[in-house]
């Protein structure tokens, strides 16, 4: 594997994928933390579909003072009338994910057959980078999460993904993200015409099974 891509878990299917989804986890967590979530899809509704599951670099994290984790950004305060996260983190979080959308399209699978999907800080990556990726994706899954970054996007977004499918899906007692506060960016994602599915639940910072459905619902649309 090349030195510059993030280790990887990956759940193959049966016969050579035609598809992939790239997810990345929450701070602190790593990509072994949403592999179980594959076992509750009925992967039968799906095309043959690789999924791949990067664990963030080591950084240090501010509002954690200063302990080093998985992260793919830091997070500068818990403030959220302010930007909280570090620009330059997630421009290289974004750059890491590009690596492996190519890896993925040398590996046969056209950047319209692959999704990207985070939860949290993973979400939150998966947002800014899909959202100004230069070829059509076949969709962006962001769970409890929100958009970094938000003031340069309508700036730096990429015609090409300006269609594509969105589902945005939030806790509505959810402690760590407050929910207003996601509802806001899925507000300015709809304000700039993005094709926003919106999704909420009675949870807190975490997945549902009524969400999984929904995600296999919508990933099998996609994915199609």
């Amino acid at each position: 594997m090349n030195a510059a891509l993030l280790p990887v878990v990956e759940i193959e299917p049966a016969v050579p994928a035609t598809r992939s989804v790239i997810w990345l986890h929450g701070l602190g967590a790593d990509g072994h933390d949403f592999e179980p979530v594959v076992d509750e899809f009925d992967l039968d509704r799906l095309p043959p579909t690789r999924f791949v599951f990067p664990h963030a670099p080591m950084r240090a994290v501010t509002i954690n003072g200063g302990y080093v984790m998985r992260a793919w950004y830091d997070i500068l305060s818990m403030d959220f009338s302010e930007r909280r996260e570090d620009p330059a983190g997630v421009l290289e979080s974004a750059a890491q994910v590009e690596a492996l959308i190519a890896r993925e399209n040398a590996r046969g699978i056209a950047d319209g057959h692959i999704v990207l999907a985070g939860f949290s800080q993973g979400g939150a990556i998966a947002l800014h980078t899909a959202l100004r990726h230069p070829r059509r994706l076949a969709g962006v899954l962001a769970l409890s999460t929100y958009v970094p970054l938000a003031d340069t996007l309508a700036a730096e977004a990429a015609p090409a993904n300006r269609d594509v499918p969105l589902f945005m899906a939030h806790g509505l007692g959810d402690p760590v993200i407050p929910y207003a506060f996601s509802r806001r960016s899925g507000d300015l994602l709809a304000d700039l015409g993005y094709a926003l599915e919106w999704h909420d639940y009675p949870m807190d910072h975490a997945l549902c099974l009524e969400e999984v459905r929904h995600i296999e619902d919508w990933l099998a649309r996609v994915l199609a």
